[in-house]
């Protein structure tokens, strides 16, 4: 009866427990405990299942009581049913103990009717002795862990269970049921918990002769068998090692386990004999391949769990005294971590070991007596050699355990040295000199510089290490150093804080002073940096954590930030955000408040984002914002809701969600009487409202937003606001989140706010803005929008609109389009998650689908089928027609939607009622696409033939062209076919036929991923039967091999690829054998294929061919050992390697080649990460030998497979910011991490090196060899280094006749020195330079020799280079070979050289030698004759280099010394007329590379601004003239540089210069690239004259402006208008205001309405130029510098230039007149008529030229402002003329437009267009401008008065108009038209309270 029971479901028990209790009488408290437990069995989210527990529980302390007083037979049924709950809750380990508390709870004072419940539950496991499955051996698992009684149970039953166990290990090692199964690990954990639990019980089973156990002895040879490799899973043989080390800690004695663990070492060994552990024997397991991990398996056991006194006692065989930790366990660890495979394991047991030696030490000191680190002890070296040998390693997770391994030989280190009482320590001092002399990209050196710091002091590490600061700059710059140097900073200032407090001296002042000398320059430079990474990652790794620790510090740091400039700024706000997050709260006011609130309007989006952070953050979420917060968050949020960059969407949502945090756990806390921290006495009710309100607005606001007349940016932004408003502030609760949950008290916060009618979340007007946004053209809208429909809105829409939304998804699924295509898909989907039984029936889908259907998921997926159905029933009569109407994407990308994004049918596809109506739908299904698939790709291929459509390769494009041609004669009939013969661009009749098949071949490959991926779980199978069966995923095989293979079009092959991965993944991790055999047939099939021979191309015609195999490698398990993977690599590379034949045709692929294109695809795979890495040496050297191929379809597979490799072995470059320095990983490491390719790239070396007898050889492999070796860094490696045997081969090749193998050799040395070592090559190379002209050997060796010096002399990133004293005596050898630089040598690439190698030691020559250099170089430069054109005897090649080389010497020069005479010498160059010349210093003036001096800018500048109109006159090049133009502008970047002496310098040709300029941009056709360096350079020259003369001169400038600004003109010219109106168009409107230039008023209205349309272009930069015009007229007059300025944001500009208009244009005509210009004129009626008419859509839609552009939000802000023009005109004026004319002319077309719609949107007739209507942007533009319209005409009418009356066609007073208005409005918002803004939405400059007053 009891096994019956236990054998009972816990749902039946739990009914069957009701049934019983209900009887007794004692219903209520139970049935609520059960109650809550059923929900918890029924619930699939962790934190449900927890919620419903922990009410179970405290039900069950109440039920307890009431339980005593009963017998044990009524109390027997409950504790049944809860164990039978614990059964079902084994998998987690909390839910278990949740479940204990309960049984234990309420078995009080029943204890042994429990244990026996307990007993005759584990009992009735496996009954008779069978195999235990992985339930069962959960069950056995997690009882012996979690509970008391269940060990009880087991220790009584031992015996029958280790037979138990030995029978189901048995079993299991024999089947191997699934290669990623847990059957074999759980019963390997059911053995190590036994052993762990039950100790005492198992040793005598174990350890003693009567007690022995043939069961446990059997128990041992398993688990030796899982150990040496017969189980496939990696994880279950590393437990097995565990569980055998805990066997071993059973012994009695620790000889006696030391002895035993010694045995197993030896038969690791050995490979074969017996292993005696105790009384038991067992033979060495027979394994076929070793594959060596058996002696990680047994280490890493070991080292794991045994215990200490087993691991350091004495070993008697050994002569000395030895113990398994040191002596034989160590010599393991070494080898483990010289191994290729399991890197991660290997050094986790290197970090244990150290760990457990950590542990030992007293036991070891007391067994040798002696230290065993000592100075040259042969366990120091061979330890510190281990770690640093592989601190570069760059598997994931390793770093971690060098780093624990440097911490720990330290500290073990330290241990003994104090226990020896030794004074003298040299390994910190030689570890620090080792990282002192590591290049500082090298991640490495900062984790054991962390170490030293606290044994050697801050002082000596700073002292030895004087870079470390800037050093620790760089590091914070690149993303994968950062964390490391931060740790570094820490230490230091952690350890400088000890030693201050040590020495007892000083107050916190003097500490911080102390920390200012070293640290603060370097953290104010970060925070100031231009690079965004640098500037965060100081302000959130360094900033808050320095002011925790030293508060003081705050003062020193808010000195260094007090400037206007935008890296002040940003630092300032940044200080600002760590002070309140250390102490709470900041006030907001005063001289703080105005610059924050000019940070929240800055251009820079950080600043914005920093200054925003500071807003909405708090230490605590209940601390309530303030009424200054909330004011300034609503004036910034409408201001940043279209900003372009998606990093700035996110942060400003989180920043949002942050602050509405706040808010409403501040309110909740006022609810609840509890006063927030920060909240002003009596301000409760206040702060309530305040929070209310804001959210309310905030809705709003992102719900007016959603307009489809909106830009993608706006939208999005809005969602995310949206998003985060409804998690924040509604009750609903989404399980599948941990965290963001609605607090319990939300409902009261919520009936507070919708008493005050606010928050009503899911109102209609809401619904139909997300609705309109699921109609958008992106997916990242569509998403959004239905993700907050489906998780936040009621469970079924209207069925109204439920109906609208079907018949409008039906038609986008219709869609020839892409994008509305898969709307409809997305529509479909929310409809099918937000529809109930009563909507399904007015949906009427089928008729007797409904009847016969009782699931929605499965009705709708039916009647998609059938959409499917009758489209490829369409496509086969006419493929034309079906592409144009009836596209089959559509209807499949909504099955996939619907069948796989649907939790509810997921879960439907569970329900063993559906199992079989889903099994036909889902084979139907697959039929269907695989019948699809055929005949599209057959349709591409012209099937000629019945078997046609089974070839192996995809056709040409010309097959393609030929068989889409054939099919549009086809659809359109005879007659049409020749009036588009000669076009050269693809019509859309062939766009049409190709998206349909592209794209529909796209979806159905991921639609048979998706379900594989979903339906094969091995659960749901287990419990249903397959869903998918065999000859269906046979089909689908065959369907992706179709697709893969002949297939051409790349988006369409990714797509399948991405569903293939999932297809061949859940085949192979699935139990079943035969599921697994179907990939791996298909790679058979393909490697025969690609070694087969062909009639045709199979790689360069099939994109996919390559995809099918990385497809199915990638599928399988990361875990195991990837067989497939190997095998496949392994056929390539041997096929790769056959010889090639004698003859083969250049039209088709060879086997080899197309093996070499495999591998490459294999090896870029990111699917398969580090597991080629093993292949990487065998696949570098067929790369370096496919190079030499005579082949050249071999030879371009190898270089791009060498490329690939390259990016694998070298790993991906990690994000950082523009300008960072460059990092890597140095060559020392990346040969200790491949050590067999050192062997291969020397080997290519070598042989490149050595003479050849026959004169000069090509090497092919060579420069693909320096490639990689050019990329990687220096090291510290030492004589003795790997990376040393590389330098004699390179120098070697710096005689290579071939200049690009001597340039590549040259860069290539870089890595393989060692900074320490380079001065002594430096020497040795200078030497080998030749003393005389006589004693030049090789012309190429001496310039080799020079690339080489000049490679090892340039400055590493981040350094400062070596030493002007270190590099003197390399001086002084070049000093004796002066000659080089002077005509004597007759190479002017060899002179070059050497002066490019002199430039580099600027400060190490003697004052002699330095003028040589520059008398040399001014002899060589003056010599040219004029034009820079030698005579014919004189040609020389490469003069041209050394002119320029030279040039470029003299102005470095200049710039160095800031010396007169040399700044002359430049100027004087250039006047010279020598073009080489002049590049040369143009170029390097433009690169600007290493500064320049302001002497010398300045004399650059009135040089250049001298010979402008000379060179403007003569233009006798554009490239020369841009250059010229170029250098000009950036010398006068600053405003502030123009001077008199400049203004002097143009008298008398300014104007002629700018009429030359003007010219050339009106009349001539320059180019964009030199047009928009000609219009800054005349901008430039406009904004410093100004005289009467220049006023027609500046009219023409403004119509080229009008012009450049235009929408459609170039992104070039947009932005030269954009900068030029910055340059001078300011002054020009200052000027205009002035009383004496009133004719520049109309120009200046011009140049404010360029500056409009160009604050709305679509590229940001433009928009940042002209909010600098903004931003500069934002200024008073007098203050035009703009040192001062705070360069605004676009939107803030924008409004700033509408203020303007009205502030100071208000009374000119012009201004209304100008206004009105930006409210479009759109035919309403038209669009209206459009969208009622049911037209089939064309393929493509014409593009809007600025997408940015919207129009409907910039007439919203123009109402006031017109509005206002309007109010404030005085009567009779001109601007009153301007208002009559316009509302002569539009007010009665607004008012026949008012009545249009009145009459469209009253009728019923609306309703069938109005979903459609929804998502029209034209028709939402036009109804808003018509809205703006109607509101200025009537505002027109009331300030016109009578004079109004007399328009004709109007008819209506003011007040009329305005009703009529209000009506249409009213209409217009109920159909979700017209959101109204409240006067707080629209948008406002931000400011302080006093300028908003």
């Amino acid at each position: 009866m009891v096994v019956a029971a236990a054998a009972m479901g816990a749902e039946r028990e739990a009914r069957a427990c009701a049934a019983f209790y209900g009887a007794l009488g004692a219903a209520a408290p139970v049935l609520s405990c059960l109650r809550c437990l059923r929900h918890f069995a029924g619930s699939t989210a962790k934190r449900c299942k927890d919620k419903h527990l922990e009410e179970a529980l405290l039900l069950s302390r109440a039920l307890s009581e009431g339980l005593r007083a009963l017998g044990e037979a009524e109390v027997r049924p409950l504790l049944r049913c809860v164990l039978a709950f614990q059964m079902e809750a084994t998998g987690s380990s909390s839910s278990f103990q949740k479940l204990e508390q309960i049984v234990t709870q309420l078995a009080v004072g029943k204890e042994a009717l429990l244990a026996q419940e307990v007993g005759a539950l584990l009992a009735g496991l496996a009954p008779q002795g069978e195999v235990l499955s992985p339930g069962d051996l959960q069950s056995v698992c997690v009882f012996m862990e979690e509970s008391s009684l269940g060990r009880q149970h087991w220790r009584q039953n031992l015996a029958p269970l280790l037979q138990r166990l030995a029978t189901t290990l048995r079993w299991v090692l024999q089947s191997q049921p699934a290669p990623g199964g847990t059957w074999g690990y759980l019963a390997v954990k059911a053995c190590l918990q036994l052993f762990q639990v039950l100790p005492k019980d198992v040793a005598p089973l174990v350890w003693s002769v009567a007690g022995k156990s043939e069961a446990l002895q059997s128990l041992l040879g398993l688990l030796l068998e899982v150990a040496w490799g017969k189980a496939l899973n990696k994880d279950t043989r590393l437990l097995a090692g565990t569980a055998l080390s805990m066997l071993v800690n059973t012994a009695p004695q620790p000889e006696r386990g030391a002895s035993a663990t010694l045995a197993l070492f030896q038969l690791l060994d050995q490979g074969m004999g017996e292993l005696k552990l105790g009384e038991l024997a067992v033979e060495a397991p027979p394994v076929l391949e070793p594959d060596g991990l058996e002696k990680l398996v047994v280490t890493r056991g070991l080292l794991t769990c045994c215990k200490t006194d087993i691991l350091c006692c004495q070993l008697e065989s050994f002569t000395h005294k030895a113990c398994l930790l040191l002596d034989v366990v160590f010599a393991t660890v070494c080898a483990l971590t010289k191994e290729q495979d399991c890197h991660y394991y290997c050094f986790q047991a290197c970090a244990l070991w150290l760990q457990r030696l950590q542990e030992s030490l007293p036991a070891i000191w007391r067994l040798t007596g002696s230290r065993i680190l000592a100075r040259d002890a042969k366990l120091l070296r061979q330890l510190t050699q281990l770690v640093w040998d592989n601190a570069e390693t760059p598997v994931e997770g390793v770093s971690e355990f060098i780093h624990s391994s440097f911490r720990l030989l330290l500290e073990i280190y330290h241990l003994e040295c104090q226990h020896f009482q030794d004074q003298e320590r040299p390994l910190y001092q030689q570890m620090l000199q080792r990282v002192v002399s590591m290049p500082w990209q090298i991640k490495a050196r900062y984790v054991p510089l962390c170490a030293i710091v606290p044994y050697v002091g801050s002082q000596q590490v700073l002292d030895a290490y004087p870079d470390l600061p800037q050093h620790l700059l760089s590091c914070l710059s690149t993303n994968h150093l950062c964390p490391a140097a931060a740790e570094v900073y820490k230490a230091l200032v952690r350890q400088q804080r000890a030693e201050q407090q040590d020495e007892q001296r000083g107050t916190e002042e003097a500490l911080v002073e102390r920390w200012a000398l070293r640290w603060l320059p370097m953290l104010s430079q970060a925070l100031c940096s231009p690079l965004p990474i640098l500037q965060s990652n100081a302000a959130n790794h360094l900033l808050a954590w320095t002011l925790r620790q030293l508060p003081a510090a705050q003062a020193p740091l808010a000195a260094r930030f007090s400037g206007r400039d935008t890296a002040s700024l940003r630092a300032w706000v940044s200080l600002l955000r760590a002070q309140k997050s250390v102490v709470g709260a900041l006030l907001l006011q005063g001289e703080v408040l105005e610059r924050l609130s000019c940070c929240l309007g800055a251009r820079e989006e950080g600043v914005r984002l920093a200054a925003l952070g500071l807003l909405c953050c708090s230490p605590s979420t209940n601390q309530p914002l303030s009424g200054t917060e909330v004011r300034l968050l609503q004036e910034f949020l409408p201001l940043n809701l279209n900003c372009d960059s998606s990093s700035f969407r996110q942060l400003l949502q989180a920043a949002v969600r942050k602050a509405l945090v706040r808010l409403r756990d501040s309110s909740l806390a006022q609810l609840r009487g509890k006063a927030p921290r920060g909240t002003e006495p009596g301000d409760g009710a206040g702060q309530l409202a305040r929070a209310v309100g804001f959210v309310e607005w905030l809705l709003q606001l992102s719900i007016a937003s959603l307009s489809p007349g909106s830009n993608y940016q706006r939208k999005k932004t809005a969602l995310l606001l949206l998003a985060a408003v409804l998690e924040t502030c509604t009750d609903t609760w989404s399980p599948n989140r941990k965290k963001g949950q609605p607090p319990r008290t939300m409902a009261s916060l919520l009936s507070y706010a919708r008493q005050s009618g606010c928050w009503d979340f899911f109102s209609q007007p809401n619904l139909l803005a997300l609705l309109s946004c699921l109609q958008d053209s992106t997916n990242e809208i569509r998403d959004l929008a239905s993700e907050l429909l489906v998780r936040y809105f009621p469970d079924a829409f209207p069925e109204p609109i439920a109906l609208a939304l079907f018949q409008l998804a039906q038609d986008a699924l219709g869609s020839p389009r892409v994008q509305e295509a898969e709307a409809g898909a997305v529509l479909m989907k929310t409809i099918l998650q937000k529809s109930d039984s009563g909507t399904m029936k007015s949906l009427a889908l089928e008729a007797e689908a409904a009847l016969t259907l009782p699931n929605r998921g499965l009705c709708f997926a039916q009647h998609l089928l059938r959409v499917l159905q009758a489209q490829y029933a369409v496509a086969c009569r006419d493929l034309l027609q079906a592409a144009a109407t009836a596209p089959m994407h559509g209807a499949i990308a909504a099955l996939r939607r619907c069948l796989l994004q649907v939790p509810e049918v997921a879960a439907s596809m569970q329900a063993a009622e559906l199992a079989q109506s889903w099994q036909e739908l889902l084979t139907r299904l697959v039929a269907t696409a695989r019948d699809i698939t055929s005949f599209l790709l057959g349709a591409l291929q012209s099937q000629q033939g019945p078997g046609t459509d089974e070839q192996a390769a995809a056709p040409s494009f010309a097959d393609m062209g030929n068989a889409i041609g054939s099919l549009i004669v086809l659809g359109k009939g005879r007659g049409q076919e020749e009036e588009e013969e000669d076009s050269v661009l693809l019509s859309e009749e062939h766009s049409l036929i190709l998206t349909c098949c592209w794209v529909s071949v796209k979806e159905i490959g991921l639609l048979l991923g998706g379900l594989a991926e979903l339906l094969l779980a091995p659960a749901l199978s287990d419990r249903l039967g397959p869903l998918l069966p065999l000859a269906t995923l046979q089909t689908a095989a065959r369907v992706f091999q179709e697709i893969l293979l002949r297939c051409r079009h790349w988006g369409a092959v990714e797509g399948c690829s991405m569903g293939f991965t999932k297809f061949c993944a859940a085949l192979l991790n699935h139990p079943d054998v035969e599921l697994q055999a179907i990939p791996q047939t298909m790679l058979d099939q393909g490697l025969e294929a690609l070694s087969g021979p062909r009639s045709s191309s199979i790689t360069r015609r099939a994109a996919g061919f390559p995809m099918l195999f990385l497809c199915i490698v990638s599928g399988e398990a990361p875990a195991q050992a990837r067989p497939l993977l190997t095998r496949c690599v392994q056929t390539l590379l041997a096929l790769a390697t056959t010889a090639l034949p004698q003859d083969w045709d250049q039209t088709l692929d060879l086997p080899q080649v197309c093996a070499l294109h495999v591998l490459q695809t294999l090896v870029r795979g990111a699917g398969l990460g580090g597991a080629l890495l093993r292949h990487a040496t065998p696949m570098v050297a067929l790369a370096l030998r496919g190079l030499g191929s005579p082949c050249w379809a071999m030879r371009n597979a190898a270089i791009q497979l060498f490329s690939a490799l390259t990016s694998r072995l070298l790993g991906q470059q990690r994000s950082r910011g523009e300008g960072c320095p460059a990092e890597g990983v140095s060559l020392q490491a990346f040969l200790g991490q491949h050590p067999q390719l050192g062997a291969v790239l020397l080997g290519e070396l070598g042989a490149a090196a050595e003479p050849a007898p026959g004169g000069p050889c090509l090497h092919p492999a060579l420069h693909a060899v320096l490639t990689l070796l050019a990329l990687l860094q220096p090291g510290a490696g030492g004589l003795g280094s790997p990376s040393a045997r590389f330098l004699g081969p390179l120098l070697a090749l710096a005689g290579s006749p071939i200049y690009a193998v001597r340039a590549m050799a040259a860069k290539a040395l870089v890595p393989v020195v060692p900074p320490p070592r380079r001065q002594g090559l430096l020497l040795q190379l200078a030497r080998q330079l030749p003393t005389a002209p006589g004693r030049v050997r090789s012309h190429n060796a001496v310039h080799g020799r020079l690339l080489q010096m000049r490679a090892l002399l340039a400055p590493t990133p981040g350094t400062d280079g070596l030493s002007a004293e270190v590099l003197r005596p390399v001086a002084l050898q070049l000093e004796a070979r002066g000659w080089l630089l002077t005509p004597a040598q007759r190479c002017p690439l060899v002179r070059a050289a050497f002066l490019q190698v002199l430039a580099l030691l600027p400060a190490s020559f003697s004052p002699g030698f330095a003028q040589s250099i520059r008398d040399a170089v001014s002899a060589e430069l003056g010599s040219l004759p004029p034009g820079g054109k030698p005579g014919c005897a004189e040609l020389q090649v490469g003069l041209a280099v050394l002119h320029q080389t030279m040039a470029c010497f003299v102005c470095s020069e200049a710039a160095r010394l800031a010396d007169g005479e040399r700044i002359a010498a430049v100027c004087s160059l250039l006047r010279q007329p020598n073009p080489d010349v002049h590049l040369a210093i143009l170029s390097w003036v433009i690169a600007g590379e290493g500064g320049m001096c302001e002497e010398l800018e300045k004399a650059l500048r009135l040089t250049l601004l001298e010979s402008l109109g000379s060179v403007l006159r003569e233009r006798r090049d554009k490239e020369f003239l841009k250059l010229y133009l170029e250098a000009l502008l950036r010398l006068y970047r600053d405003p502030s540089s123009w001077s008199q002496e400049a203004s002097h310098k143009l008298q008398g040709s300014s104007a002629a210069c700018l009429e030359m300029l003007l010219h050339m941009v009106e009349a001539e056709c320059p180019g964009p690239d030199l047009l928009f360096q000609v219009l800054c350079a005349a901008s430039l020259l406009l904004a410093h004259r100004f005289e009467d003369e220049v006023g027609t001169l500046v009219k023409r400038w403004c119509t080229v402006l009008e012009e450049c600004s235009r929408s459609a003109s170039s992104e070039v010219l947009r932005l030269a208008a954009a900068r030029s109106l910055q340059t001078a168009g300011a002054q020009v409107v200052q000027r205009s205001l002035r009383a004496a230039r009133p004719s520049l008023v109309p120009v200046a209205l011009r140049l404010i309405n360029v500056g409009i349309h160009l604050l709305q272009d679509e590229e940001r930069e433009v928009r940042h130029e002209a909010s600098g015009f903004a931003s500069l007229l934002r200024q008073d007059p007098g203050e035009l510098l703009r040192d001062s300025c705070i360069f605004v944001q676009d939107n803030v500009g924008l409004l700033g230039l509408l203020q303007l208009l009205l502030a100071e244009f208000g009374e000119h005509p012009e201004t209304f007149d100008l206004l009105l210009q930006h409210l479009p004129f759109l035919d309403l009626r038209s669009i209206v008529e459009e969208l009622a008419a049911k037209k089939a859509a064309s393929l493509y839609k014409e593009d809007e030229p600025n997408v940015f552009a919207e129009p409907t939000v910039l007439v919203r802000q123009l109402l006031p402002i017109l509005l206002q023009l309007l109010e404030q005109a005085p009567a009779g004026s001109p601007l009153h003329a301007s208002a009559l004319h316009w509302l002569a002319a539009a007010g009665p077309g607004v008012l026949r437009d008012l009545q249009y719609c009145k009459h469209c949107w009253s009728q019923e007739a609306a309703a069938r267009w109005g979903m459609k209507a929804l998502g029209c942007a034209k028709l939402h533009a036009a109804v808003a401008v018509l809205l703006v319209r109607a509101r200025l005409a009537a505002q027109a009418l009331q300030v016109l008065g009578e004079s109004a009356a007399a328009v004709p066609g109007l008819g209506c007073s003011a007040q009329e108009l305005e009703q009529e208005l209000e009506l249409v409005q009213g209409l217009l918002a109920q159909r979700g038209l017209a959101p109204t803004l409240s006067q707080g939405d629209v948008p406002r400059e931000p400011g302080p309270p006093s300028r908003s007053a």
